[in-house]
C-alpha cells in the first residue's frame, strides 16, 4: 500500500505530537512492503533515513502547530492546499494521527482519523476559554468523523468516551495504545539525577511527587494541591516536595498556571515545596521519574496517560485517579483515588510517602507491567487496522 499520512502535527509539543512522532517512526521501522507519503508544512529531516518514506511539503501561511490551537484558526486556503496535495497522489489510504490537525481528504480515499479522547466533549468548560473555540472544535471533530471510514483511539476507556460523548459508533472504532519511548528506563546515576533536579529547581535529596503534563483544569491540579495541603495539615508529608512539570501556557486551551501559582505563593507551607518547572527534556524527565517517590495522575479523564507509563518504566509508583483510561494503563502499579474526593487524594499521598513496603511493591509491579506497552506493538496494531480497511 501507499499510505498517506498527515504529518503537520509532528512538531506539536503536546501529546498529539509525541504520539505522531513515536507511532510513525515505529511504523516506518516495521518490515513491510508499504510506502508512506507524508504531507507536512514544516521540514521533518529525521525521516530521511527511511527508504519507505517520501515527503510532500505543502506551503502554508502559518504552520499547523501554530494555527490549529483552540484560540486560533487555520486558513481555509492552507487546508485546500493540503487537500489538493493529497488528491494529486496515488494513495491507497489516508491516515490522520490526530484530529487536532485534520483537514478534508478526498471522499474516494479510505480514511482513518485518530481521536485520542473525548475530554473536550466530556468537560468542555474545563478545556475551552470561549464558546467560539468550543464550537469550531466540535465542527472539526464532526467533519473529521464524517470524512473518515474508521476511527483509531488509544485505550478502551477512550473508545467508550468517544461513543458516549461524541456519538461515534463503537463498531468503527479501533484501539492501538501508546507506549513509553525506550529512553525511559530507571537510572541510578546520582550525578545525573542531582544535575537534572537542580535544573528543575528541586532539592537534591527531598522526597518528591512529580506531575507531568499540561496545567489544564481537567488535570485536577487544584485537587492535587488540596490533597497535599490536607496531608500536611494532618502532620504528614511535611518534608515532601511536589514538582509540576509542563508548559505554563495551554496552546490556546485553558491553563490553570496563574491560579495555581498564586495559590502556592500565598501559602507559606506550599511556597517552598511546590515547584513549577516548565517544560523539561526527556533526559531530565528520566532523572525526575527515577528519583521520585511517585508520579501523580489526578485527572478527571485521560485518553491514555503517557506520563504514567513513562514513570512506570523508571520503576516509579503512580498516584492515580480511578477514572478514564488510567486504571487500564496503570494496573497494579498504582494507588487509586477518586479525583473528586480531597480526603482520598490526601490519604493516598500519606500512604505512598509513609508505607515503604507498598512503594517497593508498586515499584516492582511498575517495572513488570511497563514492557507490555511498546511503540512497535502499537504500530503493528495500527497497521493491522489500516490494512483491514483497505482489504474490506
Amino acid at each position: 500500500m501507499n499510505i498517506g499520512i498527515d504529518a503537520t502535527c509532528w512538531w506539536n509539543n503536546r501529546g498529539f505530537g509525541r504520539f505522531t512522532r513515536e507511532l510513525l517512526t515505529a511504523l516506518f521501522e516495521l518490515d513491510t512492503n508499504h510506502h508512506y507519503t507524508l504531507f507536512t508544512d514544516q521540514p521533518i529531516p529525521v525521516v530521511s533515513r527511511f527508504n519507505n518514506v517520501s515527503i510532500i511539503h505543502v506551503n502554508a501561511s502559518r504552520p499547523t502547530t501554530e494555527a490549529a490551537v483552540a484560540d486560533s484558526n487555520r486558513s481555509p486556503f492552507d487546508m485546500l492546499r493540503l487537500y489538493r496535495a493529497v488528491a494529486r497522489e496515488r494513495l491507497d489510504l489516508m491516515y490522520f494521527p490526530a484530529v487536532y490537525s485534520w483537514f478534508p481528504a478526498p471522499l474516494r480515499l479510505p480514511t482513518v482519523v485518530t481521536l485520542h479522547d473525548a475530554i473536550a466533549e466530556h468537560y468542555p468548560k474545563l478545556i475551552f476559554a470561549s464558546w467560539r473555540s468550543r464550537f469550531f472544535w466540535a465542527v472539526k471533530v464532526k467533519l473529521a468523523i464524517w470524512n473518515s471510514d474508521r476511527i483509531l483511539t488509544v485505550s478502551a476507556a477512550a473508545k467508550q468516551e468517544i461513543v458516549d460523548y461524541i456519538g461515534a459508533r463503537a463498531d468503527i472504532i479501533d484501539v492501538a495504545s501508546e507506549a513509553p519511548n525506550p529512553l525511559f528506563r530507571k537510572t541510578t546515576d546520582h550525578a545525573f539525577i542531582a544535575a537534572a533536579r537542580a535544573r528543575a529547581g528541586l532539592p537534591e535529596k527531598a522526597p518528591t511527587i512529580v506531575y507531568v503534563g499540561g496545567l489544564a483544569p481537567h488535570k485536577n491540579l487544584h485537587g492535587l494541591l488540596d490533597g497535599f495541603e490536607r496531608a500536611n495539615s494532618h502532620g504528614h508529608a511535611q518534608n515532601v516536595h511536589m514538582a509540576l512539570v509542563g508548559d505554563f501556557e495551554g496552546a490556546g486551551f485553558l491553563s490553570n498556571y496563574s491560579s495555581l501559582w498564586k495559590r502556592v505563593e500565598a501559602n507559606e507551607e506550599l511556597r517552598d515545596r511546590v515547584h513549577f518547572t516548565g517544560y523539561i527534556s526527556d533526559e531530565d524527565l528520566v532523572a525526575l521519574y527515577s528519583s521520585a517517590t511517585a508520579v501523580a495522575m489526578p485527572s478527571y479523564s485521560e485518553g491514555f496517560g503517557l506520563p504514567a507509563i513513562e514513570a512506570m518504566s523508571c520503576a516509579t509508583p503512580v498516584l492515580s485517579s480511578n477514572l478514564g483510561s488510567l486504571p487500564e494503563v496503570v494496573g497494579d502499579a498504582g494507588l487509586y483515588f477518586d479525583p473528586f474526593d480531597v480526603d482520598a487524594i490526601a490519604q493516598s499521598i500519606i500512604e505512598i510517602v509513609e508505607n515503604t513496603d507498598l512503594r517497593e511493591t508498586l515499584s516492582a509491579n511498575a517495572l513488570a507491567r511497563a514492557p507490555q506497552f511498546t511503540w512497535r506493538r502499537s504500530a503493528e496494531l495500527a497497521l493491522a487496522h489500516l490494512e483491514r480497511l483497505c482489504e474490506s
